[in-house]
C-alpha cells in the first residue's frame, strides 16, 4: 500500500483515493512514478562524483523532479487541455529485417515510441526494447500502445546488443528484456544502477552498468559511449535519481550516431558537449514528444523546437525523430509532435528531409 502520508494534499484537493490511484498509474512513464508501491529494488552504491552525492545522480546542469504538488496539479488542476488519442492508430508499415547487414552500412528500423533497431557490421543492436502493451507499473493501467512494434516480435533478426537508456517504464520494460533474454541472451548496456532493477526482476538478464562518459566495444569495430543527457529516473514513488541515465553515442561503420532517448534542452549544453567531445555524427535521433503542458514537461522533454535547436548543436548531419504516436503520455494530440516538427524546421529554414519523423515499421539506411 502507499505511504498514507502523501494523501494529505490528495485529500485537500478532494480527489478519491482510487482517481489519484488510477492516475498514477495512467502517467507512471511520464513521471517516473510507480502507482502503487513504494520501490523496494536495490539501487546503486558507489563513490561520490560530480554527477552522484553518494546517494542520487543529478545533472549538473539540470533541475530536479516535479514534486508531488506539481503532479497533481497537472493532473487534476483547473484548465487542463488533454487532446484526445484515437483508441488504435496503426502504422501503414511494418518491417521484416534481414538477419545481419554488412559493410558501411547501417540500417535503422523505427519500432515505435523510443525502440529501434539499429543494424551495422554484422551486429543486431535494439535501442530502449517495449514490446508490451502497456507502459506502466501494471498490466490493467497506464499508457495503452495505440499501435502494433513496427517489427513483430517473431520477426527479429538475433539480438546481439541491448541498450536501455533509463528507468522510466516507457524505456525499461523488464517483460520485453526477459523475452530478449529467453530468445537470444544479449548484452544489456545500461547506466549505473538499472543493472540492480532488471537482475531483481529476472537474474539471468546480462546487464552491465556504465557510467557517463564510459565507452564500451561492443564487436565488430563498433563501441558505444553514455553520454550526459538532461532527463532523471525512477521507478518507485522513493527512488527518484538513485538509478542514472544517459544518451549514447555509437561508432559505426556508417558513422556516429548519436541516440537521445529522452532529454530537456535546458541551455543545450549536453548537446554541444557531444559535438565537442565526438566530432562529426552522421546522424542523431532525437525525441519531439511528450512535451504538454510545458510548464511540468519542459526540463525532461523537448519539444520539437527544441529537438531542431538540438540538431543544430550537435552539428548531426540527419535527424531522426522518435518517442511520439505510441503511447499517450502527455496532453498533445497524436499528430502534434510531426506538424510541429515541420513547423520548427520551416521556421529556421532547414529542410524537413533533414529531420525525418518515421512511422513505426519504417526503415531508414546511412
Amino acid at each position: 500500500m502507499p505511504n498514507p502520508g502523501i494523501f494529505g494534499p490528495i485529500r485537500r484537493m478532494k480527489i478519491t483515493r482510487r482517481r489519484f490511484l488510477t492516475a498514477l498509474a495512467g502517467f507512471a512513464s511520464a513521471t517516473g512514478l510507480s502507482a502503487f508501491w513504494a520501490a523496494r529494488a536495490n539501487t546503486y552504491d558507489g563513490p561520490v562524483s560530480d554527477h552522484f552525492d553518494g546517494l542520487r545522480f543529478f545533472d549538473p546542469h539540470g533541475t530536479s523532479p516535479k514534486s508531488l504538488a506539481q503532479v497533481l496539479r497537472w493532473q487534476f488542476g483547473s484548465g487542463r487541455q488533454r487532446e484526445a488519442w484515437p483508441e488504435w492508430a496503426p502504422s501503414p508499415h511494418a518491417d521484416t529485417p534481414p538477419a545481419r547487414v554488412s559493410g558501411k552500412t547501417a540500417r535503422l528500423s523505427y519500432v515505435g515510441h523510443a525502440s529501434w533497431l539499429i543494424q551495422t557490421a554484422d551486429l543486431n543492436i535494439l535501442v530502449d526494447p517495449v514490446w508490451s502493451d502497456r507502459a506502466s507499473p501494471v498490466t490493467w493501467a497506464g499508457p495503452k500502445r495505440r499501435n502494433d512494434p513496427g517489427i513483430a516480435f517473431d520477426a527479429l533478426p538475433p539480438i546481439d546488443i541491448v541498450l536501455v537508456s533509463h528507468g522510466h517504464y516507457d524505456h525499461l520494460d523488464v517483460a520485453t528484456l526477459s523475452k530478449l533474454t529467453a530468445e537470444f541472451a544479449p548484452r544489456v548496456v545500461t547506466p549505473l544502477g538499472n543493472d540492480l532493477t532488471m537482475r531483481s526482476a529476472d537474474s539471468s538478464i546480462r546487464a552491465e552498468a556504465f557510467d557517463w562518459h564510459d565507452r564500451i566495444e561492443l564487436g565488430n569495430g563498433v563501441a558505444v559511449t553514455l553520454v550526459p543527457t538532461r532527463h532523471w529516473s525512477a521507478r518507485g514513488l522513493f527512488d527518484r535519481n538513485k538509478v542514472l541515465w544517459a544518451s549514447f553515442v555509437l561508432e559505426t561503420p556508417a558513422g556516429k550516431i548519436y541516440i537521445v532517448c529522452d532529454s530537456g534542452y535546458g541551455e543545450g549544453v549536453h548537446f554541444r558537449r557531444v559535438c565537442e567531445a565526438h566530432g562529426v555524427l552522421r546522424a542523431a535521433i532525437l525525441p519531439i514528444g511528450a512535451y504538454e503542458p510545458r510548464w511540468f514537461m519542459r526540463d525532461q522533454h523537448m519539444n520539437p523546437e527544441d529537438a531542431v535547436r538540438a540538431l543544430a548543436d550537435c552539428g548531426a548531419q540527419m535527424a531522426l525523430a522518435h518517442h511520439h504516436g505510441t503511447f499517450q503520455l502527455t496532453d498533445e494530440a497524436i499528430d502534434a509532435p510531426e506538424r510541429d516538427l515541420h513547423a520548427a524546421l520551416d521556421k529556421a529554414g532547414i529542410a524537413r528531409d533533414r529531420f525525418v519523423a518515421l512511422k513505426p515499421g519504417q526503415v531508414m539506411e546511412i
